[in-house]
């Protein structure tokens, strides 16, 4: 059996005053964009504010959205970057940058390339929300995207000796002559670093309590499925040197987060993408389960509070390992039969036993009368035992952040680039317009985190 990876972060003591490029955040972006620059040559260093590595990417579930890959003809499946690109653009209300979702969209394949080259392996497929062709690219162990992602990124960390510090807050970019020289930051004692670029990788603010109260006051009751550190630093940061900040307002509230325990825990969009139902207290289903994210949880809204049970057997969760780990921390309940299963979760049984009854003959039929589903519907739900788990929505995604162009670099209000600063990931506002799409999210960690490293290469050597 291999040894598990405990990765270290740098002791203070090594912290030099001088660094090609500065990464602030520890997530996908953060680590993806430190490794590309390096192996471009340049002497990186990450700077992860919280004594916990990995950001929000070790809370991903689904997978990595990308069309055209390897992976997908192995698979028998023809995908087109337009179909991707039109898919997302719909479901993000028409609303996306096209410049930025353009370059997403055609640059997916070679993040998965990438990844390949390193040994990160994404060679299982599953569906989201909103797509309409099976482009999630996921490990073939099924095993959650993000903490697979950020232990294999690290691990080219390691390998590299790249320096990341922990606990290390950045409170400033230095300007000087119109250009990135420095950041200040806080650690055990005060900083000041200098380099000629920064990358912002510092993640939205999701659990940001000013920014969401400046932004969006009516979602302050919810709870969230961020990480503590998601506090919109970056956004912050750009907004001191002149960045523009663009879809502020746009905030997601994901559908399937468990919130019965003092820990919110996001139920990934694979487990509907894999078959599973919604059904609500009356044991019926209510929606598409598959529609968009804003619909979904629209739709849960609607029941009044109460929240819904997501519905799926032993076929299903054998097909999405990080139910393991809901069922774990005791967030799974379990019947041999579905009329013992709609007892343990005070549903009638013999309407729960009706739904799903029905649900398997619009699988059979691949025709879901009566919510349209067309996707997500490779098996039925038949296999013993049973499992229900207790849904509603809850704050997961910022859309809103700093603007930038497809190269990354953060535009000033004129739209005019701020030298030396760079950002991606969700610190970065307009890609996915009014909706973010499950499994694009750490699609556009990879993309744009290897696009940011090679920009500011190429800005250094100018």
């Amino acid at each position: 059996m291999a040894e598990k990876f405990i990765f270290e972060p740098t002791t203070i003591d090594q912290l030099k005053d001088h660094y090609d490029v500065i990464i602030i955040g520890s997530g996908g972006a953060g680590l993806t964009s430190a490794i590309q620059a390096y192996e471009l040559g340049l002497s990186p260093v990450i700077l992860e504010k919280m004594d916990k590595i990995g950001g929000n990417t070790t809370r991903a579930s689904s997978g990595m959205n990308a069309a055209e890959t390897f992976v997908q003809l192995d698979h028998h499946i023809i995908d087109s970057f337009e179909d991707f690109y039109n898919e997302t653009f719909i479901g993000g209300g028409k609303q996306n940058n096209p410049e930025l979702l353009k370059f997403f969209t055609e640059h997916g394949a070679l993040a998965i390339d990438w990844l390949n080259q390193h040994g990160i392996k994404l060679d299982d497929l599953t569906i989201t929300g909103g797509m309409k062709t099976m482009r999630t690219h996921r490990p073939s162990s099924l095993a959650p995207i993000g903490g697979y992602l950020v232990t294999e990124l690290l691990k080219y960390v390691a390998k590299y000796q790249i320096p990341l510090f922990d606990k290390i807050k950045v409170t400033d970019l230095l300007v000087k002559d119109g250009q990135i020289s420095g950041v200040k930051a806080v650690g055990e004692r005060d900083l000041t670093i200098n380099t000629e670029a920064v990358i912002l990788a510092t993640g939205g603010f999701g659990a940001g309590k000013d920014l969401l109260a400046k932004y969006r006051s009516d979602l302050l009751n919810l709870r969230t499925t961020n990480q503590p550190g998601a506090t919109g630093d970056g956004v912050k940061l750009a907004q001191k040197v002149g960045a523009k900040l663009v879809d502020m307002d746009q905030v997601q509230v994901h559908p399937t987060v468990q919130q019965d325990t003092p820990h919110a825990f996001l139920i990934g969009e694979a487990v509907r993408g894999e078959g599973a139902i919604l059904v609500n207290n009356n044991a019926k289903r209510f929606v598409n389960e598959l529609d968009t994210r804003k619909n979904v949880t629209k739709a849960i809204d609607d029941l009044g509070g109460t929240g819904a049970y997501l519905i799926f057997d032993r076929d299903i969760r054998k097909r999405v390992k990080a139910i393991e780990f809901y069922d774990h921390i005791g967030l799974v309940k379990t019947g041999d039969t579905i009329a013992k299963l709609a007892e343990t979760i005070h549903l009638d049984p013999q309407i729960l036993h009706q739904t799903v009854y029905d649900w398997n003959v619009a699988v059979e039929q691949q025709d879901d009368v009566d919510f349209g589903r067309t996707t997500g519907m490779e098996r039925n739900i038949s296999d013993g035992p049973f499992y229900a788990i207790h849904v509603a929505p809850a704050v997961h995604y910022t859309m809103g952040g700093v603007a930038i162009n497809h190269q990354t670099q953060v535009l000033d209000k004129d739209d005019k680039a701020i030298a030396g600063l760079y950002a991606a990931g969700e610190v970065v506002g307009g890609l996915h317009g009014n909706n973010r799409i499950g499994g694009n999210s750490i699609a556009e960690t990879v993309i744009f985190g290897r696009q940011a490293g090679q920009q500011v290469f190429k800005y250094l050597k100018a």
